[in-house]
């Protein structure tokens, strides 16, 4: 059930107000006072609530709807969508007005090209062995100099303008979700390949041998340096599909992780003090939980107890 956005009574509202009427003896008047609505719509409700009907919203769609597309037009547009035409093109071929396709394709859940073709089967894999691949991502957050108006609320005071932006660089194992993260000042294709030479001595110290590297198709990736780096330390390099970031879901989904457990998770004084709690908060990650699960408490929280 859905109520109006400016509805002043819930449904068990409108109920109390009839049966303070109907059953207490109220006065109209002082009925609809109490429910900070007119005596006009209180008369409104009890007629409904004598007759016996439900006190929802009905819905504002007419009962009849004369200059509504007929059926037959409409299944002959679903069969030009269904060879993939545009409205511009279907339009064109049926001679009516584009705006009229448009709003039968979005009606019928036809206005997108990827709603033309089934739900895509959950895709889901995970390497055997630690370091046969590690996925890579970039997360920029902007600097600060005090708390702001996430957690400080809107004020003149709570803007840092200027501080300007650093980029989080991860990595996480695809196989065991062993992470490792630095907070660099940027994203260049100089400091990003300066960030895998760093993420491969770290992972090797811990006996994991990096094989293969996905990333997304970011211009640091992409770059010449970036392509040399990885021949020159022998991983393969694999870029994921164009507007398709669920092929690199583990690493988008631990910096879902990254946000709220650790850049939203507290109040910093400012952002090198947020970039300071970092190493601590990894370590937690990497140790506490298996597979880097933190189940439902924050490492913060457990850092702040312990």
């Amino acid at each position: 059930m859905e109520l109006h956005a400016n509805a002043r009574l819930s449904v068990e509202g409108r109920r109390l107000l009839c049966r303070r009427v109907r059953e207490l003896n109220w006065k109209v008047a002082d009925a609809a006072f109490a429910g900070g609505i007119s005596e006009r719509r209180a008369y409104e409700w009890l007629a409904r609530f004598d007759a016996g009907e439900n006190l929802t919203d009905r819905p504002s769609r007419p009962k009849s709807s004369p200059t509504r597309t007929p059926a037959r037009v409409e299944a002959v547009i679903v069969q030009l969508r269904r060879l993939r035409k545009t409205a511009s093109t279907i339009a064109a071929l049926l001679r009516m007005a584009v705006s009229t396709v448009c709003a039968v394709l979005a009606r019928l859940g036809l206005n997108r090209l990827s709603k033309l073709d089934p739900p895509e089967p959950a895709n889901r894999y995970c390497r055997r062995h630690a370091g046969e691949l590690i996925h890579l991502d970039i997360k920029t957050l902007g600097r600060f100099r005090r708390p702001g108006k996430r957690v400080m609320g809107q004020g003149a005071d709570r803007r840092s303008a200027g501080a300007g932006w650093e980029a989080v660089h991860v990595a996480i194992d695809d196989a065991t979700r062993l992470a490792y993260v630095e907070v660099l000042a940027d994203q260049t294709a100089a400091t990003t390949v300066g960030f895998l030479r760093r993420a491969i001595a770290w992972f090797a110290a811990r006996g994991v041998t990096v094989q293969e590297v996905m990333t997304d198709n970011g211009s640091a990736y992409v770059s010449r340096l970036w392509a040399a780096t990885c021949a020159e330390v022998g991983v393969v390099h694999i870029r994921t599909r164009p507007y398709r970031p669920r092929t690199n879901g583990k690493a988008e989904r631990f910096i879902q992780t990254l946000l709220r457990e650790w850049a939203y998770a507290a109040t910093y004084r400012d952002s090198e003090h947020r970039r300071a709690v970092l190493p601590e908060w990894v370590r937690y990650y990497n140790t506490q939980r298996p597979h880097g699960s933190l189940g439902h408490r924050s490492p913060i929280t457990a850092l702040a107890a312990a």
